[in-house]
């Protein structure tokens, strides 16, 4: 999950993919304000969700979009 501070729509986008990633993923948060590169990439369109290095959804998540994802990626077949 893609964020910053201070976003209050990633606050809320934090709250609906911790409570769709249950126990079936790890949320993990990075603030694209800590590295230039990702601060230019994604710049306003935080919060970017990303399933198994997909994006899945920016700035609004729909419900039901991460439970989806997560499905998806478990279903592709992993490399190396």
């Amino acid at each position: 999950m893609y964020t910053r501070a201070r976003c209050g729509l990633c606050r809320t986008a934090e709250a609906q993919v911790t409570r769709e990633a249950g126990r079936r993923a790890t949320v993990r948060h990075v603030d694209i304000d800590q590295d230039d590169d990702l601060a230019r990439r994604y710049g306003v369109r935080v919060p970017v969700i990303a399933v198994d290095g997909h994006e899945v959804a920016e700035v609004e998540v729909a419900p039901g979009t991460v439970r989806r994802a997560i499905r998806a990626a478990s279903r592709r077949p992993r490399l190396g």
